[in-house]
């Protein structure tokens, strides 16, 4: 099982959220990466093999001060441990980055669909498929909405956590047979698939129910 850390808050979520994820490291894994939200933009830096292989390649002093990041740990199931397709997987208009546990049984199927629709696919990935259709539902409904439609179209287990460009206040998370923790501080949230990873922030946490979306802000959350 890979691993999930996102962070919203008063702290450096870059290194609030790799200081976490290196908490996940005993769970084993190819490679690693990170998204924050900068003024409104999406930076997103991944890296194969270790944890420390992706802070050489860290510009901290560029989003050192962003209040907002998922970061993820992945062992390889579809697609060979490379760069291209590690988590974070980003829509074509980076507007949205998004990190998964789990496995989408139908991407093959969804993919298709999606491609003749005119998307881009920059991994060999069954993940890359859910932030794309949430981009493609996203024309026509709120975030929120777009992540519910996306997830009743796909078949098998997950444990997702979303960032959005345009939603620099919130992540939106939602879990189905892969576990999902929701960490509750002082004007600060986390979510992470163990509890190891956010114990040094909170212990006040909530353990996602199968099928819950949450909706994650700072100082407020709505399941």
């Amino acid at each position: 099982m890979c691993g999930i850390v996102g962070y919203i808050g008063y702290k450096s979520a870059p290194e609030v959220a790799i200081k976490s994820l290196k908490r996940l490291e005993y769970r084993g894994y190819d490679s690693s990466g990170i998204t924050v939200n900068c003024n409104g933009d999406l930076f997103t830096q991944k890296k194969i093999g270790k944890i420390s292989a992706l802070e050489s390649v860290l510009d901290y002093e560029k989003i050192k001060n962003c209040k907002i990041a998922i970061a993820h740990t992945r062992w390889a199931t579809h697609g060979e441990p490379a760069d291209r397709n590690a988590h974070p997987h980003t829509d074509c208009n980076n507007d949205l980055a998004l990190v998964h546990n789990g496995i989408i049984e139908n991407y093959k199927d969804i993919k298709e669909v999606l491609i003749n629709h005119g998307h881009v696919f920059k991994s060999e990935t069954d993940t890359e498929v859910i932030v794309h259709l949430i981009e493609h539902h996203c024309k026509d409904m709120s975030l929120m909405d777009a992540v519910f439609k996306s997830l009743n179209s796909v078949e098998g287990a997950y444990a997702i956590v979303v960032i959005s460009k345009k939603h620099p206040d919130m992540l939106i998370a939602a879990r189905k047979g892969s576990p999902m923790i929701l960490g509750i501080g002082e004007g600060e949230m986390m979510i992470a698939s163990d509890v190891s990873a956010i114990i040094e922030h909170t212990k006040d946490v909530i353990y996602l129910g199968e099928g819950e979306v949450v909706e994650v802000r700072k100082e407020s959350y709505k399941i």
